[in-house]
Parts: C-alpha cells; structure tokens; sequence
C-alpha cells in the first residue's frame, strides 16, 4: 500500500476533518480486509465488515487527536487496533445476549433508578453508604454525561441502558445491526468511565 504524505496525518491530528476522510478512504479497505476473516460465522447474521468499520471510523473522528506518530504505517496500525477493539466489543456483546442477565430490569422511562442501574453496569465505585443518596446524586451526574456523548453513542445508552429496550427494538429504531448497536453501546460506556473518573468523588460522602 503506498505511504500518505506526513503532512496529511498532522493535518488530521490538529483536526482537519477532510484530511482525515482522506485517510480513511486510502487505509479503510485495508483494515477491512484485515478483520473481515475474524467474524465467527455464528455472529454474521447480527454484524458484518461494514457495521465493524462504521464504528472504526466514528473512533476514528473522535480519537485522532491521540495519534503520536506521523507515518503511513503507524496510522494504518492504529485504525487496525480500533476495528479489532469494535469487534472484540460486538463479540463480547453478542455472546452476553445468548446468556442475558435475569437481573437486567427494564425501565418503563427514565428514572433515578434506570441511572443508577448504568452507574453499576459502568462499575463505577462509591463510598457513599446510602442508596437513595447515590439515587439522585447518579440520576444528576449521568445526566450530563451522557448528554456528552456523540449521538449515536447517546441513543444506544438512552435506548438500551435507561430505557430498558431490548437490543433489537434498538437496532431497529437506529438503523443499525444488533452487532453495531453492540459496539457503539460498549464504546459509549468507555466514554463515560472517563468522564465519570472525575467525577467520582461527588459518589463519596456520608448519606
């Protein structure tokens, strides 16, 4: 595969979305190519390459600015490592929903509880004694966070996680497969570990 020039993969650490566009369309192919012999037959009627890539490149976009290195080939290792991150995702996600959780509770609408209920997916720790403090103390904190996320991120937490659907009513509402609803789920929850590290002392206290 020929090597992009140096200048391209600066412009598109500093942010330049049209510069990384370009990239992706060069290295995309590759990677596909890379990943498309690690889907488990098992799992093709729920993900593809192409729900595998949507969400490799939306990482992409989100996460550019990280990239240390300027060269074709570190580029091209770095968007491989992300499709085989997504994928390890969907998979793990697939694999969950043959074994579901008897525990899971569906929500009939947001709620204090449905935010508490993705705090402890999240497993985000707390000192805090009182579980009707962590209530509101949750409900206000996640709030915004997820309200954070980028869009599609946000509707799968929102659907999934807060509303209680199951997976496939969210794939459907989003246009999307089971297996990327999977993925983007598992990526939104990544986010928001980040962000709630932060803050995670406001879950400390005494009740």
């Amino acid at each position: 595969m020929a090597a992009m020039d140096p200048s391209l993969l600066q412009e598109a650490v500093e942010g330049d979305s049209t510069a990384l566009r370009t990239l992706l369309e060069h290295f995309g192919g590759e990677v596909r190519k890379r990943i498309s012999g690690r889907i488990d037959k098992r799992w093709r009627a729920s993900l593809d390459e192409d729900d595998v890539m949507q969400v490799t490149y939306l990482e992409a976009f989100l996460h550019i600015d990280q990239l240390t290195s300027r060269d074709s080939a570190s580029f091209l290792a770095w968007l491989t490592r992300i499709a085989e991150n997504v994928l390890r995702d969907a998979v793990r996600g697939l694999s969950r929903q043959k074994r579901p959780d008897p525990a899971r509770r569906v929500h009939a609408a947001l709620g204090p509880d449905s935010y508490v209920g993705l705090l402890e997916c999240l497993g985000v720790t707390t000192t805090t004694p009182s579980r009707e403090t962590v209530r509101h103390d949750a409900a206000a904190i996640l709030q915004t966070a997820v309200a954070r996320l980028p869009g599609d991120y946000e509707t799968a937490v929102r659907l999934y996680d807060l509303e209680g659907l199951p997976i496939s009513e969210v794939a459907a509402r989003m246009g999307r497969s089971v297996g990327a609803v999977h993925m983007l789920r598992a990526r939104a929850h990544d986010r928001l570990r980040q962000d709630l590290g932060s803050a995670s002392q406001f879950f400390s206290g005494s009740a």
